[in-house]
């Protein structure tokens, strides 16, 4: 007589549900590894961002303090306040220039796509019903 422990065919609601675990894992799995890939994008582009921040910045800087005094120095004798008043208009410019990219930057949301196939799956799952 046979042990009833051993091997049972894979019909029945016990192979249904071992199916349906074994694909429940496989689906975790597939979406863990695609949000570790994209946990090592987002690293490797924000150290890529703010090594170029600092480089752009530090120049940047440089350039506008140089090209500043150059422009108050030239109309110094004739325009002082303008030259100042003009200088510092450009730099309200740079400014607001900036924070308008900073706000097109934020717009694109890290892991995006690990969250558009949850979504998939989510609503794969609640059409099975």
């Amino acid at each position: 007589m046979a042990d009833p422990g051993e091997q049972r065919p894979a019909g029945g609601i016990s192979g249904a549900l071992s199916q349906l675990a074994t694909s429940l894992v496989a689906i975790l799995h597939t979406r863990f590894e695609l949000l570790t890939v994209e946990f090592e994008e987002e690293r490797e582009r924000a150290k890529d961002l703010v090594v170029l921040t600092v480089i752009a910045t530090v120049f940047f800087s440089f350039a506008l303090i140089v090209l500043s005094v150059l422009v108050v120095f030239l109309f110094w004798d004739t325009h002082p306040v303008g030259a100042l008043v003009g200088v510092t208009l450009v730099y309200l410019a740079i400014g607001a220039a900036a924070l308008v990219v900073l706000q097109r930057g934020r717009e694109t949301r890290p892991f995006a796509a690990t969250l558009a196939e949850l979504e998939k799956d989510v609503q794969s799952l609640r059409g099975r019903r």
